[in-house]
């Protein structure tokens, strides 16, 4: 019984070392690889999927023109919406840098024929230039050369400062320019006792092409303008300043000979 009990106790102990052995060796007491389970094929699709929809992937070719192409069509579309919205040649011009002084005409006053007398005689392509002003296309713009063209435009624009200077002595050219006036949009006088006062816009001489200021011609303000604008707004006129400027060196006022 002895021999038994030790035979059966040794048989007991050789089955459990099998067993340990063949599980570590992938195979269990059926003969099948258990190593073959860990390593599906469902479980190699998930694990490829994951590392597909990993954020730091860098995408294929075709995948990176699809994703450029979206982005333009989405700038082209922001570009677009931007170009959607008309501007009209008479805000377009006052707003170029150096024609911050003009204020807007209103399109009903360039569009009668009496507020226009007389400019025809000065302005080449009179007409063209007017329909420029006015956003009206011309069919025979075609016609043109490039340099015609840039004469036009030209034109357009001396015709602007022209009905500009006759726009402003009206009643709504004065409420415009009193507001580029209350902004201080024509700049501020510089001498000290003057303490920042808003200037005007003055033109020597009414005639095209004899006073300027930078690239702005003094006709296209005229010499009438700020006398009519301060007597119209004369609660506006600055008052005469309290204190006089003495030169002094070192302290002394320098006496006149």
């Amino acid at each position: 019984m002895y021999r038994e009990r030790v035979g059966g106790g040794s048989k007991a102990k050789m089955d459990r070392s099998l067993t340990a052995t063949s599980s570590r060796a992938g195979f269990n007491l059926n003969g099948k690889d258990t190593n073959k389970d860990r390593s599906s094929p469902g479980s190699s699709k998930i694990a490829s999927s994951s590392r597909s929809s990993y954020p730091n992937k860098k995408p294929s070719k075709g995948e990176g023109n699809i994703v450029e192409e979206s982005e333009t069509d989405s700038e082209e579309s922001d570009v677009s919406g931007s170009d959607g919205e008309d501007t009209s040649w008479i805000s377009w011009f006052c707003s170029l840098r150096g024609n911050e002084f003009f204020c807007e005409v209103d399109e009903n006053y360039i569009q009668d024929d009496f507020n226009l007398c007389g400019l025809s005689s000065q302005v080449p392509y009179y007409d063209y230039a007017l329909d420029l002003i006015l956003d009206v296309e011309s069919s025979h713009g075609d016609m043109f050369s490039e340099e015609q063209n840039e004469i036009i435009e030209s034109a357009a624009e001396m015709l602007y400062g022209l009905i500009h200077v006759r726009y402003i002595l009206t009643t709504k050219g004065l409420l415009a320019m009193l507001e580029k006036y209350k902004n201080a949009e024509f700049g501020r006088c510089p001498r000290v006792y003057c303490c920042g006062q808003p200037c005007l816009p003055v033109g020597q001489s009414d005639v095209s092409r004899q006073s300027n200021h930078l690239d702005l011609d003094g006709a296209y303000f005229g010499s009438t303008f700020p006398h009519l604008f301060l007597m119209t707004y004369g609660q506006i006129k600055p008052q005469k300043a309290s204190q006089d400027y003495i030169p002094k060196i070192f302290g002394f006022k320098v006496h006149k000979p």
